[in-house]
């Protein structure tokens, strides 16, 4: 028993001499439930939606007043025809769209009552669905508004889901994994390496090599680089060849976009890496501190415009998020660089940081 002892206030007195690692231990869970409780939402609120009306009348200004006085949806555009409605769908900019034939006021009361198209972007098809109960719901408010059933319904709503007309949730699902997998396992490969030279007591050699700080941190991060590309393209080829994702954009975009998101993972694990002092507490941050915010505040799983408003902007410094819009677009929206190169000049503004902030925590740490 005696040994027993020993050995407990032997492991407790590494833990509490490694204050890092039991910090992250402490403080961890209590950011998680945090995140969790604030993050995790099911509702769909703040519906972007167009409305399509070639000649705008009265009965088109009500219909507008019925979605704008719904708490779930906002009329951000109003177009005179459909030719925008593709690169608003591509940006972002619209959730939906709502089509209004010619004449809508006076079709009304034809006897075969008026046409209306209802459009969703179902890149998300759970997410699809309810957008268009949502509008259904109101519609029809806006239906029995018009007449009492004593005819025919005064208009016929016909329904679409753009980018993903069968609603797969492999389409939505499978490029968020593309993106967490990639920040998770590129992030660990690399947030032990310096580390670990520091454990084994290998850095005295790289302090009296002629190597400057950026050519250490370079060297580290190449060989991840390679190897995690590797992994990019794998995950791509299963998610075409085993779960028919498409892929409607360029595919050097989509290649040229996966390895500045892997350059931007490895920086990120260097930087956890030269920040810590033992490869135990690099992997726990490497695990905790990425595994968590990705899978929540990515927008990999819950819709980031249901979170409070609070926490988006907290959304916009993780990685995954930038990349999980990117890979999305090429893949089911087909848009290209143009589309794009916000997210991109972000991901290339944090990979050069992260590089920048190893290197020069890495030269402090020398001194």
């Amino acid at each position: 028993m005696n040994a027993f002892f020993g050995l407990v206030r032997k492991e407790t007195y590494h833990i509490l001499r490694d204050r890092r690692t039991l910090g992250v231990l402490l403080l961890m869970p209590l950011i998680q439930v945090l995140l969790f409780g604030f993050a995790i939402r099911t509702d769909v609120e703040d519906i972007g939606i167009a409305l399509v009306t070639p000649t705008p009348d009265e009965a088109t200004h009500r219909l507008r007043a019925k979605l704008e006085a719904s708490n779930r949806f906002h009329v951000n555009r109003v177009l005179r025809s459909t030719e925008p409605l593709e690169s608003l769908f591509q940006r972002g900019t619209i959730d939906q769209a709502l089509v209004l034939e010619s004449g809508f006021a006076a079709a009304l009361h034809a006897p075969s009552g008026a046409q209306t198209l209802l459009l969703t972007d179902a890149i998300n098809p759970n997410i699809g669905r309810i957008q268009q109960d949502y509008a259904q719901a109101v519609l029809g408010e806006y239906e029995r508004a018009l007449n009492d059933g004593s005819r025919a319904p005064p208009f016929h709503v016909r329904s679409r889901a753009r980018y993903n007309p069968t609603l797969e949730s492999a389409y939505f699902f499978v490029p968020g994994l593309l993106a967490f997998i990639l920040i998770l396992v590129s992030a660990l490969m690399t947030s032990i390496s310096v580390a670990r030279e520091k454990e084994t007591g290998t850095m005295e050699t790289m302090l009296v090599s002629p190597l400057r700080q950026w050519q250490i941190i370079g060297g580290k991060v190449v060989p991840y680089l390679v190897v995690a590309f590797i992994n990019a393209l794998t995950v791509l080829g299963v998610a075409y060849a085993v779960f028919d994702v498409p892929i409607r954009g360029r595919l050097s975009l989509l290649l040229g976009e996966s390895l500045l998101f892997v350059g931007t993972a490895l920086a990120l694990g260097v930087l956890i890496s030269v920040l810590t002092d033992s490869q135990r507490t690099a992997m726990i941050a490497a695990l905790l501190g990425l595994m968590i915010p990705t899978t929540l505040l990515s927008g990999m799983i819950f819709p980031i415009a249901s979170m409070p408003a609070w926490l988006q902007p907290v959304s916009h410094v993780v990685p995954a998020k930038w990349f999980i819009r990117i890979i999305r677009g090429i893949l089911l929206k087909g848009v290209g660089l143009g589309d794009l190169w916000i997210e991109t000049l972000i991901l290339i503004g944090m990979g050069l940081f992260f590089l920048v902030a190893s290197t020069l925590n890495f030269s402090v740490r020398l001194d």
